[in-house]
Protein backbone atom coordinates (compact mmCIF):
# COMPACT_ATOMS: atom_id res chain seq x y z
CA UNK A 1 0.00 0.00 0.00
CA UNK A 2 1.15 3.20 -1.29
CA UNK A 3 1.83 5.55 1.96
CA UNK A 4 -0.69 7.97 2.74
CA UNK A 5 1.83 10.73 3.16
CA UNK A 6 3.34 10.18 -0.06
CA UNK A 7 -0.09 9.75 -1.84
CA UNK A 8 -0.62 13.59 -0.12
CA UNK A 9 2.38 15.30 -1.71
CA UNK A 10 2.11 13.66 -5.30
CA UNK A 11 -1.63 13.04 -5.84
CA UNK A 12 -3.29 9.64 -7.32
CA UNK A 13 -2.51 10.82 -10.68
CA UNK A 14 1.72 11.00 -9.78
CA UNK A 15 1.52 7.26 -8.01
CA UNK A 16 0.28 5.62 -10.84
CA UNK A 17 2.95 7.32 -13.50
CA UNK A 18 5.67 6.48 -10.66
CA UNK A 19 4.12 2.68 -11.03
CA UNK A 20 4.05 2.69 -14.59
CA UNK A 21 7.60 4.57 -14.73
CA UNK A 22 9.38 1.56 -12.81
CA UNK A 23 8.02 -0.90 -14.93
CA UNK A 24 8.78 0.75 -17.73
CA UNK A 25 12.77 1.43 -16.42
CA UNK A 26 13.80 -2.40 -17.23
CA UNK A 27 14.85 -2.03 -20.37
CA UNK A 28 18.13 -1.25 -21.54
CA UNK A 29 19.84 2.09 -20.70
CA UNK A 30 16.80 3.10 -18.27
CA UNK A 31 17.79 0.21 -16.07
CA UNK A 32 19.93 2.45 -14.24
CA UNK A 33 16.98 4.07 -12.75
CA UNK A 34 15.51 1.37 -10.38
CA UNK A 35 17.39 1.94 -7.86
CA UNK A 36 16.83 5.56 -7.69
CA UNK A 37 13.07 4.80 -7.89
CA UNK A 38 13.26 2.47 -4.76
CA UNK A 39 14.68 5.32 -2.75
CA UNK A 40 12.49 6.77 0.01
CA UNK A 41 10.63 9.92 -1.14
CA UNK A 42 12.59 12.89 0.35
CA UNK A 43 9.88 14.70 2.38
CA UNK A 44 11.35 17.68 3.51
CA UNK A 45 8.79 20.40 3.27
CA UNK A 46 5.44 20.80 4.65
CA UNK A 47 2.85 20.67 1.54
CA UNK A 48 -0.42 22.75 1.46
CA UNK A 49 -3.52 20.75 1.61
CA UNK A 50 -5.46 19.08 -1.00
CA UNK A 51 -7.92 21.95 -1.82
CA UNK A 52 -9.76 21.69 -5.14
CA UNK A 53 -8.87 17.97 -5.37
CA UNK A 54 -10.74 17.47 -9.04
CA UNK A 55 -7.53 19.47 -9.95
CA UNK A 56 -4.29 17.58 -10.89
CA UNK A 57 -2.27 19.97 -9.74
CA UNK A 58 -1.98 21.47 -5.68
CA UNK A 59 -1.25 24.72 -4.81
CA UNK A 60 1.82 25.79 -3.27
CA UNK A 61 1.76 26.92 0.54
CA UNK A 62 1.86 30.61 1.81
CA UNK A 63 5.39 31.71 2.54
CA UNK A 64 5.08 33.65 5.93
CA UNK A 65 7.97 36.41 6.24
CA UNK A 66 9.23 34.75 9.61
CA UNK A 67 10.29 31.20 7.79
CA UNK A 68 12.76 33.39 5.91
CA UNK A 69 14.14 34.25 8.59
CA UNK A 70 15.09 31.58 10.81
CA UNK A 71 18.69 31.23 11.54
CA UNK A 72 18.97 28.18 9.78
CA UNK A 73 17.66 29.39 6.34
CA UNK A 74 19.93 32.84 6.75
CA UNK A 75 22.86 31.42 7.22
CA UNK A 76 22.18 29.17 4.57
CA UNK A 77 21.58 31.96 2.49
CA UNK A 78 24.85 33.46 3.40
CA UNK A 79 26.64 30.41 2.53
CA UNK A 80 24.78 29.76 -0.88
CA UNK A 81 26.04 33.26 -2.38
CA UNK A 82 29.43 32.52 -0.64
CA UNK A 83 32.68 32.71 -2.89
CA UNK A 84 34.79 30.46 -0.42
CA UNK A 85 32.78 27.50 -1.57
CA UNK A 86 34.63 27.69 -4.87
CA UNK A 87 37.82 26.63 -5.61
CA UNK A 88 39.14 29.89 -7.41
CA UNK A 89 37.00 32.34 -4.67
CA UNK A 90 35.12 33.16 -8.04
CA UNK A 91 31.66 30.99 -8.01
CA UNK A 92 29.07 30.95 -5.68
CA UNK A 93 25.87 28.49 -6.09
CA UNK A 94 23.86 31.48 -7.15
CA UNK A 95 26.31 31.42 -10.05
CA UNK A 96 24.17 28.83 -11.93
CA UNK A 97 21.28 29.11 -9.95
CA UNK A 98 20.41 33.05 -9.55
CA UNK A 99 17.32 33.61 -7.50
CA UNK A 100 16.49 36.46 -9.59
CA UNK A 101 17.19 34.74 -13.08
CA UNK A 102 14.79 32.45 -12.22
CA UNK A 103 16.39 29.99 -9.88
CA UNK A 104 18.75 29.34 -13.18
CA UNK A 105 21.99 31.28 -14.94
CA UNK A 106 19.73 31.34 -18.07
CA UNK A 107 22.59 29.81 -20.36
CA UNK A 108 22.13 26.78 -22.48
CA UNK A 109 24.86 25.12 -20.25
CA UNK A 110 26.01 26.12 -17.12
CA UNK A 111 29.68 27.86 -16.99
CA UNK A 112 32.04 26.36 -13.93
CA UNK A 113 35.63 27.06 -12.49
CA UNK A 114 37.75 28.56 -15.02
CA UNK A 115 35.64 29.13 -17.57
CA UNK A 116 34.62 25.55 -17.96
CA UNK A 117 31.55 24.45 -19.81
CA UNK A 118 29.19 21.76 -18.35
CA UNK A 119 27.35 19.38 -20.86
CA UNK A 120 23.72 20.09 -19.54
CA UNK A 121 20.75 23.19 -18.52
CA UNK A 122 20.95 24.16 -14.95
CA UNK A 123 17.43 23.19 -13.32
CA UNK A 124 16.07 26.08 -11.27
CA UNK A 125 16.61 25.45 -7.58
CA UNK A 126 13.47 27.69 -6.88
CA UNK A 127 10.24 25.24 -5.37
CA UNK A 128 12.80 22.58 -5.48
CA UNK A 129 12.16 21.03 -2.10
CA UNK A 130 9.11 19.89 -3.52
CA UNK A 131 11.17 17.18 -6.37
CA UNK A 132 10.75 14.01 -5.65
CA UNK A 133 14.63 13.84 -6.64
CA UNK A 134 17.58 16.50 -7.94
CA UNK A 135 19.25 16.62 -11.10
CA UNK A 136 17.99 16.32 -14.38
CA UNK A 137 19.04 12.00 -14.38
CA UNK A 138 17.57 12.24 -10.61
CA UNK A 139 21.12 11.05 -9.06
CA UNK A 140 20.71 13.06 -5.79
CA UNK A 141 18.12 11.56 -3.50
CA UNK A 142 17.33 15.00 -1.46
CA UNK A 143 18.09 18.46 -1.45
CA UNK A 144 21.44 17.78 0.90
CA UNK A 145 22.53 15.88 -1.59
CA UNK A 146 22.69 17.81 -4.06
CA UNK A 147 23.92 20.87 -2.46
CA UNK A 148 27.11 18.48 -1.62
CA UNK A 149 27.82 17.73 -4.84
CA UNK A 150 29.11 21.02 -6.99
CA UNK A 151 31.31 22.02 -4.36
CA UNK A 152 34.21 19.48 -5.22
CA UNK A 153 33.17 18.80 -8.88
CA UNK A 154 35.73 19.17 -11.68
CA UNK A 155 33.40 21.01 -13.53
CA UNK A 156 31.92 23.02 -11.47
CA UNK A 157 33.25 24.97 -8.57
CA UNK A 158 36.29 22.73 -8.42
CA UNK A 159 36.86 22.90 -4.65
CA UNK A 160 37.53 20.99 -1.71
CA UNK A 161 35.46 20.34 1.02
CA UNK A 162 38.53 20.42 3.99
CA UNK A 163 39.97 23.81 2.35
CA UNK A 164 36.57 25.21 2.28
CA UNK A 165 35.61 24.31 6.18
CA UNK A 166 39.23 25.54 7.18
CA UNK A 167 38.54 28.81 5.23
CA UNK A 168 34.82 29.79 6.55
CA UNK A 169 36.28 28.26 10.20
CA UNK A 170 38.41 31.68 9.98
CA UNK A 171 35.41 33.74 9.75
CA UNK A 172 34.06 34.27 13.68
CA UNK A 173 31.09 36.12 12.61
CA UNK A 174 30.12 32.98 10.15
CA UNK A 175 30.86 30.95 13.20
CA UNK A 176 28.63 32.96 15.29
CA UNK A 177 25.73 32.46 12.67
CA UNK A 178 26.28 28.45 13.18
CA UNK A 179 26.31 28.68 16.63
CA UNK A 180 23.38 30.27 16.61
CA UNK A 181 21.63 27.98 13.87
CA UNK A 182 23.16 24.64 15.55
CA UNK A 183 23.95 25.17 18.80
CA UNK A 184 27.60 25.50 18.31
CA UNK A 185 30.14 27.47 16.22
CA UNK A 186 31.40 24.25 14.78
CA UNK A 187 31.82 24.50 10.93
CA UNK A 188 31.67 21.24 8.93
CA UNK A 189 30.51 19.96 5.94
CA UNK A 190 27.84 18.05 7.05
CA UNK A 191 26.50 21.66 8.44
CA UNK A 192 27.29 23.48 5.61
CA UNK A 193 25.27 21.01 3.35
CA UNK A 194 22.29 21.01 5.50
CA UNK A 195 21.75 24.88 5.79
CA UNK A 196 22.40 25.14 2.05
CA UNK A 197 19.71 22.53 1.80
CA UNK A 198 17.47 24.46 4.30
CA UNK A 199 17.67 27.91 2.32
CA UNK A 200 16.91 26.28 -0.99
CA UNK A 201 13.64 24.66 0.65
CA UNK A 202 12.47 28.52 1.35
CA UNK A 203 12.75 29.21 -2.21
CA UNK A 204 9.10 28.91 -2.77
CA UNK A 205 7.02 31.03 -4.97
CA UNK A 206 3.15 31.08 -4.83
CA UNK A 207 1.95 31.99 -8.01
CA UNK A 208 -1.20 33.69 -9.44
CA UNK A 209 -2.61 30.12 -10.66
CA UNK A 210 -2.47 29.00 -6.66
CA UNK A 211 -5.01 31.48 -6.04
CA UNK A 212 -6.87 30.54 -8.84
CA UNK A 213 -6.40 26.80 -7.74
CA UNK A 214 -7.97 28.26 -4.48
CA UNK A 215 -10.55 29.89 -5.64
CA UNK A 216 -10.26 33.24 -6.90
CA UNK A 217 -11.05 33.32 -10.74
CA UNK A 218 -10.18 36.41 -11.35
CA UNK A 219 -6.30 35.85 -10.01
CA UNK A 220 -5.12 34.57 -13.67
CA UNK A 221 -6.85 35.71 -16.85
CA UNK A 222 -9.33 33.81 -19.81
CA UNK A 223 -7.01 33.13 -22.38
CA UNK A 224 -5.06 31.00 -19.23
CA UNK A 225 -7.87 29.38 -17.60
CA UNK A 226 -8.57 28.51 -21.58
CA UNK A 227 -5.38 27.95 -21.88
CA UNK A 228 -5.02 25.21 -18.34
CA UNK A 229 -8.48 23.86 -19.41
CA UNK A 230 -6.34 22.94 -23.18
CA UNK A 231 -2.97 21.62 -20.88
CA UNK A 232 -5.05 19.12 -19.40
CA UNK A 233 -7.00 17.99 -22.58
CA UNK A 234 -4.00 17.34 -24.70
CA UNK A 235 -2.66 15.37 -21.73
CA UNK A 236 -0.09 17.86 -20.86
CA UNK A 237 -0.71 17.18 -16.73
CA UNK A 238 -0.34 13.45 -17.03
CA UNK A 239 3.37 14.42 -16.65
CA UNK A 240 3.27 17.67 -14.93
CA UNK A 241 1.00 17.99 -12.26
CA UNK A 242 1.03 17.65 -8.65
CA UNK A 243 2.06 21.00 -6.40
CA UNK A 244 5.39 21.21 -8.68
CA UNK A 245 2.98 21.04 -11.64
CA UNK A 246 6.03 18.10 -12.59
CA UNK A 247 9.42 17.10 -10.74
CA UNK A 248 7.97 14.13 -9.11
CA UNK A 249 8.59 10.74 -11.64
CA UNK A 250 10.50 10.24 -14.46
CA UNK A 251 9.37 9.85 -17.92
CA UNK A 252 11.66 9.63 -21.79
CA UNK A 253 11.95 12.07 -23.69
CA UNK A 254 10.37 11.54 -26.86
CA UNK A 255 7.75 8.77 -25.04
CA UNK A 256 5.88 9.23 -28.47
CA UNK A 257 7.75 10.74 -31.30
CA UNK A 258 11.54 10.85 -31.51
CA UNK A 259 12.21 14.90 -32.19
CA UNK A 260 15.04 16.19 -33.24
CA UNK A 261 15.02 19.61 -31.40
CA UNK A 262 17.86 21.11 -33.33
CA UNK A 263 15.72 21.61 -36.19
CA UNK A 264 13.15 23.28 -34.17
CA UNK A 265 15.56 26.62 -33.53
CA UNK A 266 16.55 27.16 -37.12
CA UNK A 267 14.30 29.52 -38.95
CA UNK A 268 12.67 28.32 -42.46
CA UNK A 269 14.24 24.52 -41.46
CA UNK A 270 11.81 21.38 -41.39
CA UNK A 271 11.30 19.48 -37.96
CA UNK A 272 12.86 16.56 -38.12
CA UNK A 273 9.83 13.84 -36.56
CA UNK A 274 10.53 10.04 -36.42
CA UNK A 275 9.34 6.95 -34.80
CA UNK A 276 9.95 6.04 -30.89
CA UNK A 277 12.98 4.58 -30.29
CA UNK A 278 13.53 2.02 -27.93
CA UNK A 279 15.53 2.39 -24.76
CA UNK A 280 14.80 6.16 -24.75
CA UNK A 281 16.97 7.55 -21.36
CA UNK A 282 14.93 8.66 -18.45
CA UNK A 283 14.38 11.52 -17.15
CA UNK A 284 13.25 13.90 -14.03
CA UNK A 285 10.10 15.59 -15.37
CA UNK A 286 10.93 18.94 -14.92
CA UNK A 287 8.49 21.44 -12.92
CA UNK A 288 6.71 23.87 -14.79
CA UNK A 289 6.16 26.78 -12.30
CA UNK A 290 8.39 30.02 -13.27
CA UNK A 291 8.70 28.00 -16.73
CA UNK A 292 8.81 31.77 -18.06
CA UNK A 293 11.73 32.90 -16.74
CA UNK A 294 14.19 29.70 -16.92
CA UNK A 295 14.43 29.74 -20.74
CA UNK A 296 16.54 28.36 -22.75
CA UNK A 297 14.70 24.98 -22.18
CA UNK A 298 15.17 21.08 -22.18
CA UNK A 299 18.45 19.60 -20.64
CA UNK A 300 20.51 20.88 -23.53
CA UNK A 301 19.48 24.43 -23.23
CA UNK A 302 18.86 24.34 -27.33
CA UNK A 303 15.44 26.26 -26.97
CA UNK A 304 14.81 29.57 -26.41
CA UNK A 305 11.05 30.30 -27.26
CA UNK A 306 8.16 28.63 -24.81
CA UNK A 307 5.92 28.29 -27.86
CA UNK A 308 7.99 26.00 -29.47
CA UNK A 309 9.00 24.29 -26.12
CA UNK A 310 5.35 23.54 -25.96
CA UNK A 311 5.20 22.38 -29.69
CA UNK A 312 8.25 19.81 -29.28
CA UNK A 313 6.63 18.75 -25.84
CA UNK A 314 3.34 18.05 -27.97
CA UNK A 315 4.77 15.68 -30.61
CA UNK A 316 7.45 14.36 -28.61
CA UNK A 317 5.35 13.15 -25.69
CA UNK A 318 1.73 12.88 -26.46
CA UNK A 319 1.92 12.67 -30.65
CA UNK A 320 0.06 15.64 -31.61
CA UNK A 321 0.65 18.77 -33.33
CA UNK A 322 -0.91 21.47 -31.26
CA UNK A 323 -2.53 24.22 -33.48
CA UNK A 324 -0.69 28.00 -32.78
CA UNK A 325 -3.70 29.01 -31.47
CA UNK A 326 -3.86 26.72 -28.56
CA UNK A 327 -0.07 26.55 -27.97
CA UNK A 328 -0.44 30.21 -27.60
CA UNK A 329 -3.17 29.82 -24.89
CA UNK A 330 -1.11 27.48 -23.28
CA UNK A 331 1.58 29.81 -23.02
CA UNK A 332 -0.73 32.15 -20.97
CA UNK A 333 -1.61 29.34 -18.54
CA UNK A 334 2.48 28.73 -18.10
CA UNK A 335 2.87 32.11 -17.21
CA UNK A 336 -0.01 32.27 -14.54
CA UNK A 337 3.02 29.95 -12.99
CA UNK A 338 5.57 32.70 -12.46
CA UNK A 339 5.76 32.98 -8.45
CA UNK A 340 6.76 35.43 -6.37
CA UNK A 341 10.67 35.19 -6.53
CA UNK A 342 11.65 38.99 -5.39
CA UNK A 343 10.77 38.05 -1.80
CA UNK A 344 13.24 35.71 -2.04
CA UNK A 345 15.50 37.77 -4.37
CA UNK A 346 15.24 40.69 -1.99
CA UNK A 347 16.63 39.53 0.99
CA UNK A 348 20.10 38.93 -0.93
CA UNK A 349 22.55 41.59 0.00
Amino acid sequence: MVDTTLTRFLGASAIALLTLTTACSKRGSESKFDELQALPMPLTVVTTTQINQAEPIRPLPPVTPESLMTPMVQLGRELFHDTRLSGDGKLTCASCHGIDQGGDDNLPTSTGIRGQKGPINSPTVLNSGFNFRQNWDGRAPTLDDQARGPVAADLEMGAQWDRVIERLSRDDELKSQFAIAFGSGDISEDRVVQAIARYEESLITPAPFDHYLNGVSYAISSDARTGYELFKSYGCSSCHQGINVGGNHYQPFGAVLKVDISSFTVAGATPVVADREEGVTMVKVPSLRNIELTAPYFNGGKVTDLKTAVRIMGLSQIGKAIPDSDIALIVEFLKSLTGDWQQHAELVE
